[in-house]
Order: structure tokens, then sequence, then C-alpha cells
């Protein structure tokens, strides 16, 4: 066997035994129509109801996006659509001083993870997700994601 053989094996199972040792549980993204989150789009999430778990909500944007934070809400609801939870949130995608992004990335595109306060997950079936920053439209969102990782 050549080196180079011997060295892309090695690569392919190190790869493989980081992917299942993930703490991941769930995670899904919807892209947004025009990289632009519109008032009245509803970004959902169907829910595998995971105990011990941390709830990330995750931006992903451009250096199109005019704020330095972004105004959200969230709605958790139970498998009869009734609501059990929702809450107001901020996330900064700009540093306030520098105007740099504080989500990592290259180019012109950054994710912005951040924990979201959800106490027990297991009674939870959806999430959905809702602008709340007074305009109309949110240029430079490309996404939104939902993550649930392993405590």
């Amino acid at each position: 066997m050549t080196r180079f053989s011997f060295g892309l094996c090695l690569v392919i199972t190190l790869s493989l035994l980081q992917a299942c040792s993930s703490d991941r549980v769930f995670e899904a993204y919807q892209g947004l129509e025009k990289q632009s989150w519109h008032i009245n789009d509803t970004v959902s999430f169907e829910l595998n109801p995971q105990e011990n778990t941390i709830a990330l909500i995750a931006v992903k944007y451009n250096t199109d996006y005019a704020y330095r934070n972004l105004y959200f809400k969230y709605f958790l609801s139970d498998s009869s659509g009734n609501t059990l939870e929702s809450q107001l949130l901020n996330i900064r995608l700009f540093d306030s001083k520098e105007g740099k992004p504080t989500g990592k990335g290259f180019g012109s595109t950054f994710t912005r993870m951040d924990t979201l306060p959800i106490e027990s997950q297991g009674q939870y079936h959806k999430i959905e997700f809702v602008q709340y920053m007074r305009v109309d439209a949110l240029e430079g969102i490309e996404a939104i994601g939902f993550k649930q990782v392993k405590k």
C-alpha cells in the first residue's frame, strides 16, 4: 500500500469516527427566498422530542444585513398545536464597535449560533421563529436553522 493510499484511508477513518461521536441529535435549516426574511414569514421545524438536550438557533446571514442585531420570537407547541412557550430574544450579528460579523464564515456569508432558553424539550413537537425587527423584509438573512445537541 502506498503512503498516499494509507493516508487517504486514515483520513476517511478519522472522519467517520468523528461523525459517529457527534453530540448532535437534530439539525435542520430552512433557506429564505431571495435572502430576505419577510415579516409574515414563519420558519418552523418539527421536533423529535428529546430530554437532556440543548436547543440552538442558527442564523445564516451576509454583509447585506443592515443592522447589528436580530430580534426574533420563538413559539414552542405540543402535538395538538397548542403554544406552550414563546419568548422574544435578541441575537447580535455584528460587533457594535468594529462592525465585524460575530458569526463564523468566510467571504460575505456567516453563521451565528446561539442557545435558546428552553428548559425541557421532551414535551415540544414544533418550534417556530418569526422576526421582530419592525421592518417588512430583512435583507441579508439567508437561512434560519435549529439544532439540538446532547448536554
